[in-house]
């Protein structure tokens, strides 16, 4: 494949996550989320406006795929409540986290009571959120083209939520049943 074909080609799921994996590798702290989206959308400015709106397109892909009450409930503990754009951004702060995790806690949301970050933060009351890594494609195109991303290029489809994953997050009891890690972690 010569590099000109490379980069008409369209970013796949792989290659959305080995960006994210360059952003975090090139940030000074990797708990900074923010920074790790600023420089995911840098990275991504230099890709084909193809590349880039198949990224808007893998991120909300993403969004969807954790859109999910378990994952909810447990951004609920962290964050101290969690409204419909909290869990927005909850999930691009988990989408900052690179692949691993981000498959880890959508699989398990009680794992997030094993990340060394998470485990840190309790004690602190530190949210976990990053509206920023929402609009990197958006920024990135911007920065590459001139122009806005257009807004048919993609489509956000959120599934419906589980019936059987929706609880009241303030039962204490059934939130302990379903998240015991993590509610033990946060004296929930």
């Amino acid at each position: 494949m010569s590099v000109r074909s490379g980069m008409l080609a369209a970013m796949n799921r792989e290659q959305f996550w080995i960006l994210i994996e360059e952003a975090r590798e090139q940030v000074l702290d990797i708990r900074d989320a923010s920074g790790i989206a600023g420089r995911a959308s840098e990275l991504l400015a230099r890709r084909s406006s193809q590349e880039i709106t198949a990224a808007q397109q893998i991120l909300w892909d993403l969004m969807a795929d954790s859109y999910r009450n378990p994952l909810w409930a447990a951004a609920y503990v962290l964050n101290g409540g969690c409204s419909d754009d909290g869990f927005d951004y909850f999930r691009g702060w988990l989408i900052a986290q690179g692949r691993a995790v981000f498959e880890r806690v959508v699989a398990d949301p009680d794992a997030l009571a094993e990340l060394p970050g998470v485990r840190a933060a309790a004690a602190e009351g530190i949210d976990f959120d990053c509206e920023e890594i929402l609009s990197i494609a958006w920024n990135a195109h911007q920065v590459a083209t001139g122009l806005e991303l257009p807004a048919d290029a993609f489509t956000i489809r959120y599934p419906d939520l589980d019936p059987a994953g929706n609880f009241d997050f303030d039962d204490r009891q059934e939130m302990a049943r379903r998240l015991p890690a993590l509610t033990a972690l946060y004296s929930y």
